[in-house]
């Protein structure tokens, strides 16, 4: 086992411990925890999450981990969020009303409608497997992606999406209910996804190889 100083961040919502199970089956020993000091320390940093952006943030705020992670962004070293961990970068999320994120990438959260273009009901949240496609060729062949092909399945289990205001920053859309929305991003060190690579099989857990071998952590 390689122990390579990743903490994944307990905030009190998530999938922490299949996240650990996923890296610990590509050689990775990792850290779970909610201190702030092992965040400062840490050598990558993954923010995991299932659950409400605004019981998700009154969390980090009450921990302390908010500034933390923030600050861990800014030294540069890899980040990684999936799902809930993906919105929380973004300004704000419109779920149970307006709510403040962490503000690191620039753009909102939405709800998946109730009701597509055509009158048909959608069922939300989307619970299902779902493909992946290109938004970014360049952006794709330098992400963790690069490991997966185009149209490949990811697991999916959210009702709200992200819209950022830099379009460069998308990696990958996912098509639901006639909806394209925004499915992974990468800028500078940090990479995120709203599908849970933990729970999309082989090739999920590629990606988590894929990134720790960008960022030399194996």
């Amino acid at each position: 086992m390689i122990k390579s100083n990743i903490v994944i961040v307990d905030y009190q919502l998530g999938n922490l411990f299949s996240v650990n199970q996923a890296l610990n089956s590509i050689g990775l020993e990792c850290k779970i925890s909610s201190n702030p000091l092992d965040i400062s320390q840490a050598d990558a940093l993954i923010l995991p999450g299932v659950g409400a952006f605004k019981d998700a943030m009154q969390n980090l705020k009450t921990l302390g981990l908010d500034i933390e992670i923030k600050n861990f962004i800014k030294s540069n070293k890899p980040f990684l969020g999936i799902c809930l961990g993906l919105q929380l970068l973004f300004t704000s999320s419109e779920e149970f009303g307006y709510s403040e994120g962490l503000n690191i990438l620039k753009g909102k959260v939405i709800r998946f409608p109730n009701i597509n273009i055509s009158g048909s009901l959608i069922k939300v949240p989307q619970i299902s497997w779902n493909s992946i496609h290109i938004s970014n060729s360049l952006v794709w062949n330098n992400s963790p992606l690069s490991i997966v092909n185009e149209g490949d399945d990811m697991y999916f289990v959210h009702s709200y999406y992200v819209v950022p205001e830099e379009n460069e920053v998308i990696v990958s859309k996912t098509s639901y209910a006639g909806i394209d929305y925004v499915s992974s991003i990468q800028k500078n060190n940090i990479f995120a996804c709203q599908f849970h690579p933990e729970k999309s099989g082989v090739k999920g857990i590629e990606i988590y190889k894929k990134w720790a071998q960008i960022n030399n952590l194996i």
